[in-house]
């Protein structure tokens, strides 16, 4: 005779079990990003059920005093080999749809810098999926990595904010307080670093009345082409920096 335990199978599957504040909102989101549809309900209470390529997400009605702008609602993990071919295949699914990629409110996604490790899909109700490259370093340092000084702890500092704790707000203060005490003795390519970090979080987070001043900063310096693709990669969009190269670089 077997035993409980010989019968329980390491076979199980997960589905995550999400707040619902606005069905329609919410189907309609998850139908422009390519999901199947696998349950609709809405009455006599909300149950919804999609999926995409090899994960589920189901959704439940959402308490009635929930507030999805707080962010705080709920959320899950998508472990992945890879991560940039989903940011890739959910970008052409938002332009497709809305024109665009969806950057700002809910439903948004977050950037994606080439390299990096994880990117967000914030949904309708305010439940973020985080999308995790399963060989993500497990040893972060928020403050900047301890081997690192002076500006390029602050740069790794800001990335960590930016991609790890989606705080743009933290990472702008970083590199702001950066060019301000680190920049004077830092070697030309990372002040560059920084001020291309400054003019993106600038639009990310609608101070572009900043950005004419961070890119007049970033034209005064004179950098070899292998400097500015070495700037260009540490943005998630480099066409942001565009207008603000000095036009006699080399």
């Amino acid at each position: 005779m077997t035993t409980i335990e010989e019968r329980v199978q390491p076979n199980e599957t997960t589905v995550p079990l999400l707040h619902c504040v606005s069905p329609e909102a919410t189907l309609a989101f998850w139908r422009a990003l390519g999901f199947d549809v696998t349950y609709e309900q809405t009455r006599p209470y909300v149950y919804l059920a999609f999926a995409w390529s090899g994960f589920q997400l189901h959704y439940g009605s959402a308490p009635k005093d929930l507030d999805p702008t707080k962010e705080t609602t709920g959320g899950c993990l998508v472990m992945v080999d890879e991560v940039a071919p989903y940011h890739a295949a959910f970008t052409e699914a938002m332009r497709r749809t809305y024109g665009k990629v969806l950057v700002k409110g809910l439903p948004r996604m977050t950037r994606y810098r080439a390299g990096a490790s994880r990117f967000t899909i914030f949904d309708p109700s305010g439940n973020s999926i985080v999308f995790i490259q399963r060989d993500e370093p497990q040893d972060l340092e928020y403050g900047g990595s301890k081997e690192l000084q002076g500006l390029t702890r602050v740069l790794d500092n800001a990335r960590i904010l930016r991609e790890f704790k989606m705080d743009d707000r933290a990472a702008y203060r970083a590199l702001d307080s950066g060019m301000r005490r680190r920049a004077e003795d830092a070697p030309v390519v990372e002040q560059a670093k920084a001020l291309a970090g400054l003019i993106e979080l600038s639009v990310a987070l609608g101070k572009t009345d900043r950005v004419p001043e961070w890119g007049a900063r970033l034209r005064e310096l004179t950098l070899t082409e292998p400097e500015r693709t070495q700037v260009s990669s540490y943005v998630a969009d480099p066409v942001l920096l565009e207008p603000w190269w000095r036009p006699e670089a080399t």
